[in-house]
């Protein structure tokens, strides 16, 4: 077995970048190399500051390739995570555990993925800047990257990498306007017969609730743009729909993404998320997930970017599944392409298992990793996480396959008080060592932390921790992920106690950390 190269964890600068003894390694990588503070005292480079604060950090990094026989001939490479959050700690995660993979970077990343070892994090590589992220990648060989959030998808920095000859495993901006714009995902359906809820589009007040009071409640109104989870409202009454269309287009609540709304029918059902890897032709699915938008127990109170998830979910039986395929992601793929802008990267169809038809239907395309359906994704993926998306970005999907450890696994987000309203950064989070032990199985992705003066976990963000369990059955997931969550200290969060709760009885659970 080859003893392939990971990160241990190190935060740097693109002008800071460390030196250190190496070995000799086939690409500037090598230059890289983070030793374990026990082997620093022993260095003139490391006095006894830079020793106390890397201890104090844990962000220590070793990248380091020994190549045996068996994998002399693979095409390995080294890869940078474009974001910040707990999507991108757990593909971090996933990419750290790839055979084929060197190093893994991300940017600008968080101080739990630093501190993790699951990457090294380029804190001030801005990522909104093409020219700045194809130079890092042309000086430091980056043979992938993978952009996790939908922003920098949508202001192409997908385009200037191909341009710039980079691998880059992510839709164009064109084929972002999948997640970018709800209206142009409806055209979609509407051209190519994908099922969907019925809808129009407004970009007057007058006329939106002229149709809202026409069509009645419960009703849909949803900010046509990127809204980071929240431009979607289920109003039950006609007054809430009527506040909704105000807050969007009159008070401009979401800014430009609310520069129009698309009302939409309410559908009743079970929701579900269904992934597919994308190479512009094929398309190969992952497990099935369920997440959970609503901020409050029991689906209740306003949307989130998602509080928890499981996987796989129950109620996309494998009828469902091939269903899914046939009716809605091929379709979708192929019509992306005969638009003239074939789809390369994940899909991510939030579906609605409709009661009355018990059959799914398209609510909307994020054209990413959901957040935190990646969690629980990553957790179980045993396959080489590296090959797979770089054969989708070589139109070479086929040749690959995935593999999944058996089992369920959960995830349970850990929120700052408030969220998805305002709420106060800087709240002192403990015991996540402990939390971490607490059962077989678990994970703890960082979504939103920094590390204060004392080099104490604290709060950076809404949603900041995804506690993810894997077990034999759901039940066991369940329980694992919500014994280390309350092995957690944390008075400025909270968390909901019913996730997974469709699926499986619910057992009461503090909500307090």
């Amino acid at each position: 077995m080859a003893c392939i190269s990971h990160t241990f964890g190190a935060s740097m600068k693109i002008g800071q970048l460390p030196v250190a003894t190496q070995r000799q390694f086939p690409n500037k990588l090598s230059q890289l190399l983070f030793l374990h503070p026990k082997n620093l005292r022993s260095l003139k480079l490391c006095d006894a500051q830079s020793y106390n604060r890397l201890n104090r950090y844990q962000s220590y990094t070793a990248i380091f390739n020994s190549l045996s026989s068996d994998h002399a001939n693979s095409e390995r490479i080294s890869v940078l995570v474009i974001g910040g959050g707990g999507r991108e700690h757990s593909l971090c995660y996933a990419l750290k555990r790839s055979q084929s993979c060197d190093a893994v970077f991300c940017a600008p990343g968080n101080a739990g993925i630093s501190n993790s070892g699951d990457a090294t994090c380029i804190e001030d590589l801005d990522i909104f800047d093409s020219s700045a992220v194809i130079a890092f990648c042309r000086k430091w060989e980056i043979g992938l990257v993978v952009v996790g959030p939908e922003a920098p998808l949508v202001s192409g920095l997908t385009n200037d990498l191909l341009k710039a000859g980079i691998h880059a495993f992510g839709p164009s901006s064109e084929a972002a306007a999948l997640e970018g714009s709800k209206n142009f995902m409806k055209s979609i359906c509407d051209k190519y017969g994908i099922p969907t809820a019925k809808y129009e589009t407004f970009t007057d007040p007058l006329a939106a609730k002229k149709y809202i009071n026409e069509q009645g409640a419960p009703i849909v109104v949803k900010a046509d743009g990127l809204a980071a989870g929240k431009g979607v409202i289920v109003a039950t009454t006609l007054q809430e729909a009527f506040e909704a269309v105000d807050s969007i287009l009159v008070n401009g609540s979401f800014g430009k993404a609310g520069s129009s709304i698309i009302v939409e029918e309410f559908l009743e059902g079970e929701e579900a998320s269904f992934f597919a890897i994308v190479d512009g032709e094929n398309a190969l699915p992952l497990e099935s997930a369920q997440d959970h938008k609503r901020v409050g127990d029991g689906d209740t109170g306003p949307n989130t970017g998602g509080m928890g998830a499981y996987c796989p979910a129950p109620v996309l039986t494998l009828e469902l599944q091939s269903l899914v395929m046939s009716s809605i992601i091929l379709p979708t793929v192929t019509g992306m392409a005969k638009e003239g802008c074939k789809f390369v990267g994940v899909l991510y169809a939030g579906l609605m298992i409709e009661k009355k038809s018990g059959l799914p239907k398209l609510i909307e395309y994020n054209v990413r990793f959901g957040d935190p359906e990646c969690q629980v994704l990553m957790v179980r993926l045993e396959s080489d996480l590296a090959q797979v998306l770089l054969a989708a970005c070589k139109g070479e999907l086929n040749t690959v396959s995935l593999e999944w450890a058996p089992g369920s696994a959960m995830v349970v987000v850990m929120a700052s008080n408030g969220y998805p309203g305002s709420y106060v950064k800087g709240t002192k989070i403990q015991n996540l060592e402990e939390a971490e032990a607490a059962a077989p199985g678990v994970k703890i992705f960082h979504a939103g932390t920094a590390v204060d003066a004392d080099g104490d976990y604290v709060a950076n963000g809404g949603r900041v921790l995804g506690v993810t369990a894997k077990g034999k059955d759901l039940e066991e997931a369940r329980d694992r992920a919500y014994r280390a969550v309350e092995e957690i200290k944390w008075d400025g969060g909270f968390y909901r106690k019913d996730i997974g709760w469709r699926a499986l009885p619910l057992k009461q659970k503090s909500s307090t950390c």
